[in-house]
């Protein structure tokens, strides 16, 4: 991509953020990841509640850069190439985020490690899980357009067939059921990111 497009393309997803919260001395970077429908922007909702911080969702972010998206690899590509520009330059002026994408596999988690330990931030993994009863009713919901803050367009078929892609975080991190109260592992978020 040229240099100029990601340049706008991050220019447009930074002012979309509106008013930051004020920096810290270390910022965390709070990757959630998992499968639709677990549960991942309900937790970085919560988690928002308690701490100031950015929700950077790719869902919504991917519907600023495309209105109408294909999901196709090279709108994948080109997103994610902002987000991760844009956590960057967040976390170096030192504004906490919490990073809302599927993360699925290994190789697309680790530029943001790498991100995290070039500004040093503290990097505090999350995967979020739901059984899968419970993410059927809430995708089933999702497509009846009953929660007009859902951003995103994925439903059972995808969850299925994403499923096949899920690989095993690669450092230490905190898996949740959003099915159950997921306050103990909020309080566990939040002290890593104060320690």
């Amino acid at each position: 991509m040229e240099g100029s497009q990601l340049g706008e393309d991050v220019k447009r997803l930074r002012e979309a953020l509106g008013k930051l919260p004020d920096p810290v001395v270390r910022p965390s970077l709070v990757m959630v990841s998992g499968l639709p429908g677990t549960g991942k922007s309900y937790f970085c909702l919560r988690l928002a509640e308690r701490v100031p911080l950015v929700i950077l969702e790719s869902d919504n972010l991917r519907k600023l850069l495309f209105p109408c998206p294909e999901y196709t690899w090279q709108e994948h590509h080109r997103l994610f190439l902002a987000c991760h520009r844009l956590v960057e330059e967040l976390l170096k002026s030192g504004t906490t985020i919490a990073f809302d994408a599927t993360n699925l596999e290994e190789h697309h988690r680790e530029p943001l490690y790498h991100i995290a330990s070039q500004a040093g931030a503290k990097l505090i993994l999350v995967q979020v899980d739901a059984p899968p009863e419970v993410v059927y009713q809430r995708l089933r919901e999702r497509g009846m357009g009953l929660n007009p803050e859902d951003k995103s367009d994925a439903d059972w078929t995808v969850y299925n067939a994403m499923q096949s892609r899920v690989e095993r975080i690669g450092r230490n991190y905190l898996l949740v059921d959003t099915s159950r109260d997921i306050s103990a592992a909020l309080d566990k978020v939040v002290r890593r990111m104060n320690q």
